[in-house]
C-alpha cells in the first residue's frame, strides 16, 4: 500500500512531520501536490466525505485522516513508531499535541494579529510577541521536554520507551525550525537542554533520516514556512 500525502508545495510546514515518519519507516508514499500541483488538495477535498479543515491529510487506501497529531496516531501502529501499550500510546499522542502547541506559538510570533496579514503589517506586535516567546515560552516548553526525557523509565534516549517514536521525529523537526528562526536564542539556550539536543542528533543520524535530509525531497526552510527567520526577532 502506497500512502498519499496531501500538503502544499514549496514549504516543509506541517506536512514535514508526516514525511519524517514515513521516511524513518521506509514506507512507500506519494507527495501528491509535489507531483501534480497544489490544485489537487482542493480537488481531493471536494470529493472526500470527511474533508479536512486544512492540509496535511493522508490517504491510506479508503481511509482519509487529517490533522498532524491524528495522522501520526494512525501511522504510529502501522509504521511501528509508537508503543503497543495503550497508556504509552496515549502518552506519545499527548507529547505530540504539546509539540503542536509549541510549533503554533512559533508561527504566531511572526503573525500575532492573524495569518491573513503580512508580517510587515504586524511588525510592532511581532517584536513584542517574540520577546515573550524567547524569554518565557521557549524555555517553558524545553524544560518540559527535557523533564520528559529525564523521567522516561527506559532512559533519556527517547521521549517514550526505548525505541524511536513519531514524537522523537516531531521534536527533531520542531527544534530544526527553532534553530532556523532563532539561531541566536538557540545558541544560548541549547546547551541547557543536553538531552533534547542528544535526541535531535540521534534522529539526524538515523540512516533513513540522514539520507532524506541530504536529498532534494527535504526542502530548505524559508520565509513562507511555519518558522521564519527575521533577524529583528532574534537579537
Amino acid at each position: 500500500m502506497t500512502y498519499e500525502l496531501y500538503y502544499w508545495t514549496g514549504i516543509q510546514g506541517r506536512g514535514e512531520y508526516i514525511r519524517l515518519a514515513l521516511e524513518a519507516a521506509g514506507a512507500p508514499y506519494r507527495d501528491v501536490a509535489r507531483e501534480e500541483g497544489d490544485h489537487v488538495i482542493a480537488d481531493a477535498g471536494r470529493k472526500i466525505a470527511t474533508p479536512s479543515f486544512a492540509p496535511p491529510f493522508l490517504k491510506d487506501g479508503p481511509l482519509v485522516v487529517g490533522q498532524v497529531a491524528a495522522i501520526l496516531l494512525h501511522l504510529g501502529d502501522r509504521l511501528d513508531l509508537a508503543p503497543k501499550d495503550e497508556r504509552l500510546r496515549l502518552w506519545t499522542h499527548q507529547i505530540q499535541l504539546t509539540i503542536a502547541d509549541f510549533v503554533l506559538e512559533g508561527h504566531d510570533v511572526h503573525h500575532p494579529l492573524g495569518a491573513g496579514r503580512y508580517y510587515e503589517e504586524q511588525k510592532p506586535e511581532s517584536l513584542r510577541r517574540a520577546e515573550e516567546f524567547r524569554e518565557e515560552r521557549v524555555p517553558k516548553f524545553l524544560d518540559w521536554l527535557e523533564t520528559v526525557l529525564e523521567r522516561n523509565p527506559e532512559g533519556p534516549a527517547h521521549l517514550v520507551g526505548d525505541r524511536l517514536s513519531y514524537a522523537d521525529l516531531s521534536l527533531f523537526q520542531a527544534m530544526s525550525g527553532l534553530a532556523y528562526a532563532f539561531p541566536n536564542l538557540m545558541k544560548r539556550l541549547g546547551p541547557k537542554y543536553g538531552k533534547v539536543e542528544a535526541l535531535c542528533r540521534m534522529v539526524a543520524e538515523l540512516p533513513r533520516i540522514a539520507a532524506y535530509l541530504s536529498s532534494e525531497r527535504r526542502l530548505p526552510p524559508n520565509e513562507s514556512d511555519l518558522f521564519r527567520h527575521y533577524p529583528e526577532l532574534d537579537p
